[in-house]
């Protein structure tokens, strides 16, 4: 009896920026406004929803679980509604008040078997890892959603924690917005604790109006294989969304 062939996955890592828009770096001071008040994010959701949809798996950072500036939307669950994936889950992670709140989510066609919360380490808290197994057994596929701390001590120490984490799944996927290069010196703690392999190209995706630094990553181990890298932009957000496609031996989804 032959063996069951790989299925192809297409995955999709977004840092969504809750539906703001910064088109250039003054933005930022100009358009502070957007990140506190919801106007003009419905529009911004719409058209990552429209991307999201073209994927079997997506993995969100910066997204919105319901405040203020979100018009107290759970932005994943509106992603998952206008994208049309059955299951969806988030993760909250940070909170400013009742003005603005930041959550790691999942979009998926393919129903997990457990979705797993971790709050990673670091100087400042409000981190986390999402983590979801879509196959039985440690063979089984995982993908790990997580957004990083922008300093290198606690990226260190979250990286350390995720490599935990994963060391005992031989077909694993992390991806997000690290906040750094695949090459920091803190990424070897990632690379010698699992099975996660440095990319095979270097995709740019900040800041979008302009890429110029690789800081959004999908990682795969070695037991499976990412094809057509490539950065697209995700509304009006400064980072663009990495996308490939994954293939996955059929042992790792069986059930």
């Amino acid at each position: 009896m032959s063996e069951p062939a790989p299925q192809r996955l297409r995955l999709l890592s977004a840092n969504i920026q809750a539906g703001s828009s910064t088109r250039r770096y003054s933005d930022y001071a100009t358009r502070s406004w957007s990140h506190v008040l919801p106007a003009g994010k419905r529009t911004a959701l719409d058209a990552i929803a429209a991307l999201a949809g073209r994927h079997d798996i997506v993995g969100l950072q910066e997204a919105d679980p319901g405040s203020w500036r979100s018009g107290f939307t759970n932005q994943t669950h509106y992603l998952a509604e206008r994208g049309g994936f059955d299951f969806w889950s988030h993760q909250p992670n940070r909170r400013v008040g009742a003005v603005a709140s930041s959550a790691n989510g999942l979009l998926s066609r393919l129903e997990p078997v457990e979705v797993i919360n971790h709050a990673l380490p670091g100087r400042i808290g409000g981190r986390g890892v999402l983590l979801s197994r879509f196959g039985e057994g440690t063979e089984g596929l995982v993908v790990a959603i997580a957004h990083l701390s922008l300093g290198a001590q606690s990226r260190r120490s979250q990286l350390a924690f995720i490599s935990e984490v994963l060391q005992d799944y031989p077909n694993a996927v992390l991806m997000g917005d690290f906040n750094c290069t695949w090459d920091r010196p803190e990424m070897d703690v990632l690379y010698r604790g699992t099975g996660l392999q440095p990319p095979a190209c270097e995709v740019h995706t900040f800041p979008s109006w302009r890429p110029q630094r690789a800081i959004d990553h999908i990682l795969a181990t070695r037991t499976l294989q990412c094809t057509n890298m490539q950065a697209l932009p995700a509304a009006f957000s400064d980072h663009l969304a990495l996308s490939t496609e994954l293939v996955v031996p059929a042992d790792a989804l069986r059930r």
